[in-house]
């Protein structure tokens, strides 16, 4: 049985979240409709987040497994030719049988998008948190240093989360104001805790409001309470940019 790993781009909008529930429509269900209708087989896809209603993905990756004898090179126009105009393969390569897109992950990147401004967006409704009050990005930035590196960062977890333990080891924590209305919260670990982005930029939006104290976001931290925290963000604003893996999983473009 072959091992297919894939990225996956799509619009979170219209489904709620990437794990098939009985609710309604999901990415995960999407892709498995897809790849059986391709090759006739039911799998399960394995997501490397299992990102929420309404978030969305720019290099989500998964892998199923199959004993389809289709090219791989295949597999990615023939899904895309089966998946709903909202998702598309980007890559698709075959791995050994160890491979598992959640397991195997060194870290993601998550992006986070705030429209900054009076009036609320029309075009981008769907891919930022719409912020009327001013918002100053050094006072974010000063809060933000508290994120890196290894920390317990229960304080930014939702309260119904069974998290096996909540450590975890931030890379990058990053925030910009691209122009006068687009502000980008860059964030990157090992793995993430249920809601924890979102959490993190409702904390941040409150220091960048000048509700908070930069320094406050480290006190937070260590008081590993939630309700100290701000609020969980909307969740259109959040998008999965990356997930990063050893060498040997990585796809390369043929020669």
């Amino acid at each position: 049985m072959r091992n297919i790993k894939m990225t996956v781009e799509y619009e979170g909008t219209n489904y709620l979240g990437w794990q098939r529930q009985p609710q309604g429509m999901t990415i995960q269900e999407a892709i498995e409709t897809a790849i059986e209708r391709l090759t006739g087989e039911k799998t399960n896809v394995v997501g490397a987040g299992r990102t929420d209603t309404g978030v969305h993905a720019r290099g989500q990756t998964a892998n199923f497994r199959t004993d389809s004898a289709l090219a791989v090179e295949r597999f990615q126009g023939a899904l895309n030719a089966l998946l709903p105009r909202d998702m598309a393969v980007r890559e698709a390569m075959e791995v050994p049988e160890s491979f598992n897109s959640r397991f195997s992950a060194l870290s993601k990147h998550y992006r986070y998008m705030i429209w900054n401004d009076r009036v609320r967006p029309a075009l981008d409704r769907n891919f930022c948190w719409h912020v009327r009050w001013p918002l100053d990005p050094e006072r974010a930035r000063a809060g933000a240093g508290a994120l890196l590196g290894t920390h317990d960062f229960s304080c930014f977890e939702s309260a119904n989360a069974e998290s096996r333990t909540t450590v975890r080891t931030v890379t990058r924590a990053e925030w910009r104001a691209d122009d006068d209305r687009r502000v980008t919260f860059d964030i990157e670990a090992d793995a993430f805790l249920y809601n924890m982005v979102r959490a993190i930029v409702g904390t941040l939006t409150d220091v960048a409001r000048g509700k908070i104290s930069p320094e406050r976001v480290a006190e937070i931290m260590a008081s590993k309470d939630r309700g100290q925290a701000g609020r969980t963000a909307p969740p259109q604003g959040l998008c999965l940019m990356e997930v990063r893996y050893p060498e040997e999983f990585v796809w390369r473009p043929p020669e």
